[in-house]
């Protein structure tokens, strides 16, 4: 992956702009036009970002804004134990898959790893353009999941960070990552909700598209992302892939734990689970 590289299946050329490489090609760039506007229109009437370069330091363990502080408590947790119990202890090389603003990678970066940071999304508050405010250096990479510009065998662990759930085709995405990976290489997902019934996640889906008319004017369904994963699915993808699933499941606290007791007092749906999946080619 340079910039100036020609993909030998499309002529398609690397370029560099802002600090950032480009790996999609104008055709498939059409594709998520809308997708990148409804998104962005979200992530601004949430409040989402800070031209304060102090904001984007502070995460996961503080948000600066206080708008989002319940998420990124839950974030913290999540990197608190992937550091503890996933990180490798060397340096190595990362894949950072839906890197966002780019904290997993600066995190990444402090503990001594090489990061790659891959997203969609270029804007300055919530993509890729906001990592300039952390002073970081490592490489970021403007490309899909499904079509990554690495040549491959090139990355010890690939993570998802809160981004597995974009995906439109979990098979074609995990196998990709598992490409771009060395051997013994892993890839762990982040922070994407899990249920233990599909029909759960399906109820979720049509009640955040509900929500998203109501409030904003569309229902932010341009792109046919799954939104979520279940046990069945993940068994279906173990046995297609060859995937072996280590599952772990972090203590966000009681609050947290007591969710799907008080949904089923209330009468609803089962809320989502966030586990982290560690996943690995092999018998056990």
């Amino acid at each position: 992956m340079a910039e100036g590289a020609v993909c030998a299946g499309c002529g398609f050329r690397l370029e560099k702009g802002d600090g950032i490489l480009r790996a999609i090609a104008p055709e498939r760039r059409k594709i998520y036009e809308r997708f990148r506007e409804e998104y962005s229109k979200i992530r601004r009437a949430e409040g989402r970002g800070s031209p304060d370069p102090a904001y984007y330091r502070a995460l996961p363990y503080k948000d600066l804004s206080g708008r989002h502080s319940d998420q990124w408590a839950i974030r913290a947790r999540t990197y608190q134990y992937l550091v503890a119990h996933l990180l490798p202890g060397e340096a190595s090389d990362i894949l950072d898959l839906g890197a966002g603003n780019g904290w997993l990678s600066y995190r990444l970066r402090e503990r001594g790893h090489r990061p790659v940071a891959v997203d969609l999304l270029t804007d300055a508050l919530g993509g890729l353009g906001a990592v300039a405010r952390y002073g970081g250096d490592f490489s970021l990479v403007e490309a899909e999941f499904d079509r990554l510009p690495f040549v491959g065998r090139e990355f010890d662990l690939a993570i998802f960070n809160s981004s597995l759930h974009y995906s439109t085709d979990y098979r074609r995405t995990l196998a990709e990552a598992l490409r771009c990976l060395r051997a013994p290489g892993r890839l762990v997902i982040l922070d994407s909700p899990v249920y233990k019934r599909r029909e759960h996640g399906e109820m979720m889906k049509q009640e955040r598209r509900r929500q998203f008319e109501a409030q904003y004017g569309f229902r932010s369904d341009s792109i046919s992302s799954i939104e979520y994963l279940d046990e069945a699915l993940l068994g279906e993808i173990e046995r297609d892939l060859g995937i072996r699933w280590e599952i772990h499941k972090p203590w966000y606290g009681w609050r947290w734990h007591l969710r799907p007791w008080k949904a089923r007092l209330a009468g609803r749906r089962p809320p989502s689970r966030f586990w982290i999946l560690a996943g690995s080619l092999g018998a056990a």
